[in-house]
């Protein structure tokens, strides 16, 4: 399953990927139903997780469910426990919007939600995020997850990021990191798919981010938390939601 999972992957283009998703995800439900791991966002339980990944195949990660990986649901925990997200009126923006959020946050009668993105078909907006087509200070919250290692000038596109977020709002800008290397590593002359599957992690990464990534959105303007949320979880709730220990998400605001 590993094999094949890795091969769909890097083969089917990510929109045909999501439409699939919707046909075979009731399968894969019935056949893995269980007790052993949960999914914090919808609540069910299987005896195991899918594996994922375009390089290395990660074993026990993508529920069967809501397709969501471990950092979404370590968002979904840090929404719902430590924000307002989920009850106060709030203007928000999202970049390239997962499956396993998508309808729960179209279903928040507090969010005015919007999604955007290039290719995804569940874009309401179809934009170039280097040049958004919103008003200065136009919204409370942006997710932008797993989104900026796929830009060329991310620097262009976190100060687009800074510019349509209201002052006083709020961003998460989660992206693949490397927590060992200080410095991010990017080299543009790698183009070979293959390659940068094997440099980057996947086919279409531009870069790899080190430690470095919260300094460079602070000099955006940007003031960063950078929440290492896992150590509020205890070690039985890391295990079965299926977590990373130690993903940091970095939650990002403009001042005021």
């Amino acid at each position: 399953m590993k094999k094949l999972f890795k091969t769909i992957l890097n083969i089917v283009p990510r929109p045909i990927l999501i439409r699939l998703s919707y046909v075979v995800r009731p399968v894969f439900v019935w056949y893995l139903k269980g007790n052993t791991y949960t999914d914090p966002i919808d609540g069910k339980s299987f005896k195991s997780f899918l594996p994922y990944g375009y390089a290395k195949q990660r074993p026990n990660v993508l529920s069967p469910s809501t397709l969501s990986l471990e950092r979404h649901r370590l968002l979904w925990l840090y929404l719902t426990n430590e924000t307002n997200f989920f009850s106060a009126p709030l203007k928000v923006l999202h970049f390239a919007p997962e499956q396993a959020f998508y309808n729960r946050f179209k279903k928040q009668t507090n969010l005015d939600y919007t999604t955007t993105d290039l290719e995804s078909p569940l874009a309401d907006v179809k934009a170039d995020i280097c040049n958004l087509p919103f008003a200065d200070n136009s919204f409370d919250v942006i997710l932008c997850n797993h989104v900026l290692e796929h830009i060329p000038d991310d620097t262009k596109a976190m100060q687009e990021l800074y510019r349509i977020m209201k002052p006083g709002g709020m961003g998460i800008f989660q992206v693949p990191q490397d927590l060992s290397r200080a410095i991010t590593f990017q080299d543009d002359s790698i183009t070979d798919p293959k390659e940068r599957t094997l440099i980057f992690g996947q086919y279409d990464h531009v870069r790899v981010y080190g430690l470095d990534y919260f300094d460079k959105l602070r000099q955006i303007g940007f003031n960063v938390k950078e929440e290492n949320y896992t150590q509020k979880l205890s070690q039985v709730d890391i295990a079965r939601y299926c977590l990373v220990p130690g993903e940091i998400i970095p939650v990002c605001y403009k001042p005021l």
